[in-house]
This record gives structure tokens, C-alpha cells and sequence, in this order.
């Protein structure tokens, strides 16, 4: 057995945790990976934690700073939810755009089919998701659904592990118990742009929903 709380700082050295457990927060800063803060349970939402809680956090938080949790579901093993991204009032759209990678890179150790989210606000262009590769899902549904597949087809890790920042000679895993603010309930959906001059400005609003 595993410990409820782990922390991961390299994603090559910690791959096998990575694997095994299926509930996770990526958190980045100032456009680094800080840590993949994992969880015994999934995230669920509700409309207190979007619109009240999340919003007090992101205007509350200092600095350049991302969350974003992510689920494997039970019933489907082979998929990754992107359930909520919260950003401090100061991140920016490299420091958000990290977070991405790393769950392309845990997609890629898990061999996840795909990845999926819903954007509930219009400030999300599908462009710049299509750019990021999501793509529109469940075209009939008057909610914007969007996918991200993989099929065996991953991005190169490089990246990813670029943003780990560890250097000659330091320590490339750390295995740790996470602190209590992993679990805690200040979360916003995951915030992004309708055009790169709307990049930060965007960034500072609360703007889309989970995958179901």
C-alpha cells in the first residue's frame, strides 16, 4: 500500500507511482513544475467551490501559481478527466500552459486513449484548444465538451521533464506526504484565452467546467 498523500518532483523517477494512482493535482509556478500532488480520492464539484470558494482563491493567492486536478476514472481506466485548473491572480498562460504538458506527459506513463474536459466559458476559444490540441466532442450536446486523443500517439516527454527543473547531482524523485492544502476545496474550472491579447486578462477569471 501506498501512502494517502504523495508529492512527485520528476516525472522519470516516479513514473510507476504516477501510474498506479489514479487521482492527482499538477501544480506549477513561475512556469516550473513545483509537484504532482497525489490524492486518495477524485475531485467532484459543485457550484460553491467554482464560483465562490475558487473565485476568493484566485484573487487571494500571490505570485504565479496553477493547480489543475486531474481523475482516472474507475469504470474507465483507459481515460484521464481534466476536472478543474485554479490560477493565482498573478499566473500566467506559460505557467497554465506547463500544467498541460505535465498531464500530456502522465497520459503518455499511464498509456491513457485520451484525455477530456469541458469548457463552460465562451472566453475559451475552441482555437486555442484546437492549437493545444482538444478537440471538439459530442457535437449534439449543447455543452462544449472536448478531447484530447492519444491512441499510442504521445507528445515527447522532453518538455515535460524540462520543466521538472532538476539539476546535475540533485536528488530526481521526491516521494513525499503531501501537505493538507491538497485536499482542501479552493478551486476554480480551468481558466484560459479567447486570443493572445486576452492571455492574462483571462487568466484571472474563473471559465469552464468538468468532464462528466
Amino acid at each position: 500500500m501506498w501512502p494517502p498523500f504523495q508529492t512527485i518532483r520528476d516525472l522519470r523517477e516516479g513514473a510507476e507511482v504516477l501510474r498506479r494512482r489514479p487521482y492527482g493535482v499538477i501544480e506549477t509556478a513561475d512556469e516550473r513544475l513545483v509537484g504532482i500532488h497525489l490524492r486518495p480520492w477524485p475531485k467532484v464539484i459543485s457550484v460553491a467551490e467554482i464560483w465562490w470558494l475558487g473565485s476568493r482563491f484566485h484573487h487571494r493567492t500571490p505570485g504565479n501559481r496553477c493547480l489543475l486536478y486531474y481523475n482516472q476514472p474507475w469504470g474507465f481506466r483507459n481515460f484521464l478527466t481534466l476536472k478543474y485548473v485554479v490560477s493565482s491572480c498573478g499566473a500566467s498562460l506559460k505557467t497554465f500552459r506547463g500544467a498541460l504538458v505535465i498531464l500530456d506527459e502522465i497520459a503518455r506513463i499511464k498509456r491513457s486513449d485520451a484525455a477530456l474536459c469541458e469548457a463552460s466559458n465562451l472566453r475559451i476559444s475552441d482555437r486555442l484548444l484546437d492549437r493545444w490540441g482538444w478537440q471538439r466532442h459530442v457535437p449534439d450536446s449543447d455543452r462544449r465538451h472536448f478531447i484530447k486523443r492519444f491512441y499510442g500517439d504521445y507528445p515527447a516527454p522532453q518538455e515535460a521533464w524540462d520543466l521538472c527543473g532538476i539539476q546535475e547531482g540533485e536528488s530526481v524523485c521526491d516521494v513525499e506526504a503531501c501537505s493538507a492544502k491538497s485536499g482542501d476545496n479552493r478551486e476554480v474550472p480551468i481558466t484560459d484565452v479567447g486570443s493572445d491579447e486576452l492571455e492574462r486578462d483571462a487568466l484571472l477569471s474563473p471559465t469552464a467546467g468538468p468532464s462528466r
